[in-house]
């Protein structure tokens, strides 16, 4: 049992790790056509995602792969029980993906400009629908005796989409604040500018989202029971806060990182409300697919364990090594002569 909860504690890392870096480029190409209406200095927005995209999806396959691996009965049900919903997630980082890939395989404008929007509008897409499909699994599906009782139409309730909305708010000011410190010149102006008109409306989506959790899930209960949990949204909090203090300041690369350290807690703080569970029953807690009642054998996950303590550090040197080659802003010039992006 002690590598189901190691493993618990890997697949909330996993997930946050994802979300913490793609979360930017999401909200960068979604927010671009507010901070770049001209052509040219568009371009130079998506083209900072560029060498990083990619990259980041790879924790979106690692995380999915461990919980296929560590927690079959969770990977099957959710495919058996939510395959419509995932499929609308898919398709649209398939589209996101294509998007940014096929943009600059044409010097025509009207080529670029489709892609560009469905970059924008796929990226905006797959951030609502993972704030909803989060948004449900923190409240709880509908998992009776027979399985999901729900309907694909019951996962659109309010507070899955209020968490779509604070996704999306929280990635829109991630994203803004890499805009500002990636790309020079105006656009890096008008994002700092709509990243601190933004963090207002994520903080009272913040807020809003605490209370609406507090009344309406079971959220609250491992963190009356654990305080010490408490110390996740204060860091939230407190991160949240020196963001906007840095950005105030003209820092929008050291808000960039404090954004960063506010998402790691942010959904942290989700996955320690719902333990034991990954797919809790608002139904039946007994109903639920947990730790105890969902993972794979200790031998398995001895040898996923292994395996992760070797193959995980060369992900991290990747891109760590790809965000130090990148570091700087590059200029429109330089890219362009790179013939990439």
């Amino acid at each position: 049992m002690v590598y189901a909860k190691l493993w618990f504690v890997l697949w909330a890392v996993l997930w946050t790790v994802y979300f913490a870096l793609d979360g930017f480029d999401l909200g960068a190409a979604f927010s671009a056509w507010l901070v770049a209406p001209a052509g040219g200095e568009r371009s130079r927005v998506f083209a900072a995602v560029g060498p990083f995209w990619d990259g980041n999806e790879v924790w979106l396959i690692t995380a999915g792969a461990a919980t296929f691996a560590a927690f079959p009965p969770v990977y099957a049900s959710l495919f058996s029980w939510l395959y419509p919903a995932l499929l609308l997630i898919l398709f649209s980082l398939i589209a996101r993906g294509a998007a940014l890939e096929f943009r600059g395989k044409s010097q025509s404008r009207s080529w670029t400009a489709f892609w560009e929007r469905t970059a924008a509008a796929s990226s905006f897409l797959a951030a609502l629908l993972f704030g909803v499909a989060f948004g449900n699994i923190f409240r709880g599906l509908a998992i009776g005796p027979a399985g999901y009782e729900g309907t694909f139409m019951g996962l659109l309730n309010p507070y899955s989409l209020a968490a779509g909305l604070l996704f999306c708010a929280l990635f829109l000011y991630h994203g803004l604040l890499w805009t500002a410190c990636k790309v020079p010149g105006d656009p890096a102006r008008r994002a700092g500018a709509l990243a601190g008109a933004a963090w207002y409306v994520l903080l009272a989506l913040s807020v809003v989202f605490a209370a609406y959790s507090w009344a309406s899930t079971g959220l609250s209960a491992n963190f009356l029971a654990r305080k010490y949990l408490l110390l996740l949204p204060l860091l939230f909090g407190a991160a949240l806060f020196a963001s906007k203090a840095l950005l105030s300041r003209g820092l929008a690369g050291r808000a960039f990182q404090a954004s960063f350290l506010a998402i790691a807690p942010f959904f942290l703080t989700g996955f320690a409300g719902i333990y034991p569970y990954l797919l809790p029953s608002r139904l039946d807690p007994d109903l639920g697919l947990s730790v105890y009642n969902s993972s794979s054998s200790p031998y398995t996950l001895g040898i996923m364990t292994w395996t992760v303590a070797i193959f995980l550090p060369v992900v991290i040197g990747y891109q760590l090594w790809a965000h130090r080659l990148f570091g700087r802003p590059l200029s429109w010039e330089e890219l362009k002569k790179g013939g990439m992006y």
